[in-house]
């Protein structure tokens, strides 16, 4: 690799350092249980779904 190239390093991870820095006031929050929670009940009712549709 010759001195003249950037290999990304520092400068690649900056915009990430960034994005997850400015989480505002404003933004939605969601606690992760309820995520779970809802993913489960989703997946159950798929399941039956596909069971009753035989």
């Amino acid at each position: 690799m010759s001195s003249g190239q950037n290999s990304g390093g520092l400068m690649s991870s900056a915009g990430l350092v960034r994005y997850f820095e400015s989480e505002g006031r404003n933004a939605i929050r969601i606690d992760p249980k309820t995520i779970m929670a809802f993913s489960a009940l989703f997946g159950v009712l798929v399941i039956l779904l596909n069971i009753f549709t035989v």
